[in-house]
């Protein structure tokens, strides 16, 4: 039996009782009678509980997701998703300015790519795995404090029991096995991105995005936000709504990890960077879901301007995210945290306490590890990736921003260690346009010519 993940409505119902709970909604009564219905709840890690409800229950689960959002929220003042509103939150908005590469930008975007990939590929194969589990199964390989990718080679055979490698991941992922960087939607939306760059420019709209994704995207490469707002374009919904209609996701991390690109093409100019990701992100994301993409593209822009550190760029990025939002005030504390411990593992463990009632793959926990990883590392390539993974959540992910942010920093594919890029021996597997099989020299010179066009 298929059971399509991210957009049955018995499964995403739970998952908006629990983000109107943090968006300052109160579903509360709504909740109750879901219960009482014999509605479950949302699936903890999977994208889709074991079997269908009855027809009943299906439609109770549609009409109480948009019952609930009509409620209305606490937080709508200050976490607005409009551009417009979000700059008028923002005190320190930077100045817009004409983008300003700097020398060698090209092989700079070179070691980006690959610090994203190199990223991505140590997390593969430990996501969706709980925190203990990743600690236990680097020690028992004497990887931890991490600083290599994973293997299951000393691994005990009652450990990989207990906490099996991701199973999509691991044939391709763990260190006896990588032969290339697999395809991941964490490499896949930086193509599509470039894509979107070629074809519409710096000027493209949401609905250059959409129109975009249903031309190049498998609907099977999508999840969480992505996936259901594919299935709004299909119903003949348009942006952004597609972000909103029965879309628990939208403050997830799915817009994040679309970030890169716009910082990567807009050196020097966090301003015109957070501006494209928040026409990006519309598409499927709001409020916190989108300050995320901001955040992240704005900290890249400034990387990619060739004169700040990891510090100043993680500064910058907070100027465009209204401060009184979830994001920017779990982002602060996490840096806060990363200066006052020296065992980053205290750091993680207090970022879980601290966000334990949010999911996995949520924005706000994420982003605030990401920025703790590059705070604690001082913006050191290896130890920000092994840093970002080893706090757990969405590993992959993590370690795909944290890795193409500190290594644009490095400068060069050169001042990456060996060990990280030889793996990966400068090929790409990808489901999106042309891309298959490209070089990671050869993404950079396509950067590079949409960075320098007007």
């Amino acid at each position: 039996m298929l059971r399509l993940t991210w957009v049955q409505p018995e499964d995403l119902i739970g998952h908006e009782i629990r983000q109107a709970h943090e968006d300052g909604r109160e579903p509360t009564a709504i909740a109750r009678r879901w219960r009482a219905a014999g509605g479950r709840e949302a699936p903890g890690r999977a994208g889709a509980s074991a079997g269908p409800a009855t027809r009943y229950l299906r439609q109770l689960a549609e009409d109480l997701l948009d019952e609930l959002a009509d409620l209305p929220s606490r937080s709508a003042e200050h976490e607005p998703t409009c551009l417009e509103r979000i700059r008028a939150l923002c005190p320190d908005w930077p100045a817009a300015t004409a983008p300003r590469p700097p020398a060698r930008q090209e092989s700079r975007l070179h070691a980006a790519w690959l610090g994203r990939a190199v990223g991505c590929l140590l997390g593969k194969p430990v996501e969706k795995l709980p925190l203990d589990a990743i600690r236990r199964l680097a020690r028992s390989a004497g990887n931890w404090p991490l600083h290599t990718y994973f293997t299951a080679r000393g691994v005990p055979p009652s450990l990989l029991e207990a906490h099996p490698w991701n199973r999509r991941s691991a044939p391709t992922s763990l260190a006896e096995n990588i032969d290339g960087m697999p395809e991941d939607d964490d490499l896949n939306y930086p193509l599509l991105n470039l894509l979107l760059l070629q074809r519409h420019g710096r000027a493209f709209t949401t609905a250059d995005v959409a129109g975009l994704w249903l031309a190049e995207l498998p609907a099977g490469r999508t999840f969480t936000a992505e996936r259901v707002a594919y299935r709004n374009l299909l119903c003949g919904i348009e942006p952004p709504h597609t972000a909103r209609h029965r879309n628990p996701f939208r403050e997830w991390i799915g817009a994040l990890i679309r970030a890169d690109v716009h910082g990567w093409t807009n050196p020097g100019d966090p301003a015109s960077a957070a501006g494209q990701a928040h026409r990006d992100a519309a598409l499927t994301h709001t409020a916190n879901g989108v300050y995320a993409a901001m955040f992240t593209a704005a900290v890249i822009a400034t990387a990619a301007g060739g004169t700040a550190d990891v510090h100043a760029c993680l500064r910058t990025g907070l100027t465009v995210v209204p401060p009184r939002s979830r994001l920017a005030l779990a982002v602060r504390d996490a840096v806060r945290l990363a200066r006052s411990h020296e065992d980053f593992d205290t750091v993680v463990d207090e970022l879980h306490t601290r966000h334990r009632a949010l999911h996995w793959v949520h924005a706000v926990p994420n982003t605030a590890l990401i920025a703790a990883a590059l705070t604690h590392a001082d913006g050191d390539f290896t130890g920000s990736v092994c840093r970002a993974v080893s706090g757990g959540w969405d590993t992959d992910s993590n370690g795909a921003t944290a890795g193409g942010v500190a290594a644009l920093l490095a400068g060069s594919p050169t001042a990456l260690p060996e060990r990280w890029t030889a793996p990966l021996k400068n090929r790409l597997a990808t489901s999106v346009g042309d891309f298959d099989g490209t070089g990671f020299d050869a993404l950079a010179h396509l950067t590079h010519l949409e960075a320098g066009r007007p």
